[in-house]
């Protein structure tokens, strides 16, 4: 986007300048159109192409919502649930996931990749829904939740173990998958149970 307006602007300029410079001649400003032209086709040429570390920043964004969602939902899981064992796994969330999530700070600060602050729209709706349910609905609500979470998780890690560019991230998200996917298989487990 900085690089379409930045060559606006020099668009601009030079078509002021072109204009200053034929103000008492009659000369053609097609030469001038086509050079604007051409300055917007190159400027669009640079913002489409991908940045190196696009993937990577995607990822760690999408990541890093995921684990805080985790967590915020373990929080609420811990006071609210009447299952023991869904008690137990919101712990173990709020465990794992922020222990995972204060290394991908680490590693984002690292590479000066600006994480979200807060949660997306849907984790926000998701954990509103939460906080009107109460006993055995909670229960299921949430369960149902985290797998849905677990299972995006696990493909976002999974992918990022395959196919991001940066060797640190790429670690991470190898490291984190087999626990990812631990806590998928318990939560189908304890899922199972309470229906």
């Amino acid at each position: 986007m900085k690089n379409l307006i930045y060559a606006m602007m020099i668009s601009g300029v030079m078509f002021a300048l072109q204009s200053c410079s034929n103000s008492g001649s009659t000369t053609d400003t097609s030469d001038t159109s086509e050079m604007a032209a051409d300055s917007m086709a190159a400027a669009d040429t640079v913002s489409m192409a991908p940045a190196p570390v696009s993937a990577d920043t995607a990822f760690t964004s999408k990541a890093a919502i995921g684990g805080m969602a985790e967590v915020e939902l373990g929080k609420l899981a811990q006071e609210k649930a009447s299952n023991a064992k869904v008690k137990d796994f919101a712990s173990m969330m709020v465990k794992d996931h922020g222990k995972a999530n204060e290394e991908l700070k680490a590693i984002a600060s690292s590479k000066n990749i600006l994480l979200p602050a807060t949660l997306d729209q849907e984790h926000k709706t998701k954990l509103e829904e939460l906080k009107l349910k109460s006993g055995a609905d909670f229960d299921k609500a949430y369960a149902a939740a985290m797998v849905a979470g677990h299972q995006k998780t696990l493909t976002l890690m999974e992918d990022g173990s395959a196919n991001l560019k940066d060797a640190e991230l790429k670690g991470f998200a190898a490291r984190t998958a087999p626990v990812v996917k631990h806590h998928l298989d318990l939560i189908n487990s304890i899922q199972s149970e309470l229906k």
